[in-house]
């Protein structure tokens, strides 16, 4: 089965962007979801070989999935991008605690986002965000 790129985004106009904008990274799809539980899911059904997320999603928000992901073993080095217009220090410093490779506050260049993926995929370092 072929890996995938998560996009977890309610808002439809920002999980289009990124849809369009991460498609055609290496031999990965795009698969998206507008809720953390529907993401879970989609994690333990899928070779997920990346994760953008928003952190205001309905019902559980992206901190908690984050903290979810970061719990299993096999998603420990995961790579997870953040993307949200919440961008507080307290916010920031948990995002950090969690370990996340790159954040971008809204609103975004989904193509810096799909070039942070691509440099994340390939093993390389990112530097700032």
């Amino acid at each position: 089965m072929q890996a995938a790129i998560l996009v977890v985004e309610d808002a439809p106009d920002c999980r289009e962007s990124l849809e369009i904008a991460l498609a055609g990274i290496g031999n990965f799809r795009v698969l998206s979801t507008v809720s953390a539980e529907e993401a879970l899911i989609t994690l333990a059904k899928n070779e997920i070989g990346a994760v953008v997320t928003d952190l205001n999603l309905p019902n559980m928000d992206g901190i908690a999935l984050i903290e979810k992901i970061r719990l299993s073993p096999a998603c420990v080095k995961l790579p997870i991008v953040v993307t949200s217009g919440d961008t507080t220090a307290a916010t920031r410093a948990r995002l950090t605690q969690l370990k996340i490779d790159a954040f971008f506050a809204k609103p975004y260049s989904p193509g810096q986002v799909r070039r942070t993926l691509e440099q994340l995929i390939n093993g390389k370092t990112i530097d700032g965000d």
